[in-house]
């Protein structure tokens, strides 16, 4: 049996008050007609990042947006066989919870087709993979914590 492959992505819950409510982007692509992923903002670091450097490249790579990291949330790790050659992989998500400073989502690259801010319980709704859907969840509670301790 071929090795399992170790991999490490690092990414981020954007989210932004709107009143009483949150808001939080999610990307989405074209998986085929009629059918969206949608998903939260990742990516692999480069030589020499740190986490937290990752997670700011790849979400600001991934939105448009300027970000910056508030807090860690959670890690998800699961397993998947790679396209292509059909190695197992086991990767590991490490997600940090952000603010946007700037930038635009029409600034977003190549790797999403659909880049959209949604109320925290709509995003919750549409994201494709439960894991995910627990990462916006464990980050809205950090934000309520916060919210009851100000």
């Amino acid at each position: 049996m071929a090795d399992l492959i170790e991999m490490e992505s690092m990414g981020g819950v954007v989210v932004r008050a709107r009143g009483d409510d949150v808001d939080v982007v999610i990307c989405g692509f074209d998986a085929q007609p009629g059918h969206v992923v949608w998903g939260l903002p990742k990516g692999t670091p480069e030589n020499g990042e740190t986490r937290e450097q990752t997670a700011v490249r790849e979400v600001c790579e991934e939105t448009g947006l300027q970000v910056s990291v508030e807090e860690f949330i959670d890690s998800i790790d699961y397993c998947f066989e790679r396209y292509g050659d059909g190695a197992a992989c086991h990767k590991v998500v490490h997600f940090y919870l952000m603010n946007a400073t700037g930038g635009d989502l029409s600034l977003h690259d190549h790797e999403f087709d659909y880049v959209r801010w949604l109320p925290a319980s709509e995003a919750v709704r549409t994201l494709t993979h439960d894991n995910e859907v627990r990462v916006v969840k464990n980050a809205l509670y950090l934000i309520s914590k916060k919210a009851g301790a100000g």
